[in-house]
């Protein structure tokens, strides 16, 4: 049986993006929008303030860290400016109420 190759980040591989808060350093990959893939790197592990006040034994040995606030305002900021391809050609999709109410 033949193995396939995997050819997921052929179209668009994975980009470095900084986390604005503490400067902890990912690769990142936004599919749409709304899904992004993120590959943590040990330097930005030990960088990352939320993750280790969330609980020192988070990751893949530990419980489970549900995310960054500001590693993910990061990944929104670069996309939207750009800096983060995103592969869907959708455009962002916006709230006109939320929008009012600011």
């Amino acid at each position: 049986m033949a193995v396939r190759p995997d050819v997921r980040l052929d179209d668009g591989p994975m980009t470095p993006v900084s986390c604005g808060t503490c400067g902890a350093r990912v690769e990142a990959r936004k599919s749409s929008w709304d899904q992004t893939s993120i590959q943590w790197h040990a330097e930005a592990l030990d960088a990352c303030v939320e993750r280790r006040a969330a609980n020192p034994r988070s990751g893949p040995n530990g419980g489970a860290f549900l995310g960054c606030a500001a590693l993910n305002a990061s990944l929104r900021e670069a996309a939207v400016t750009g800096a983060l391809p995103v592969q869907d050609t959708d455009e962002l999709k916006t709230n006109p109420d939320k929008e009012l109410h600011h």
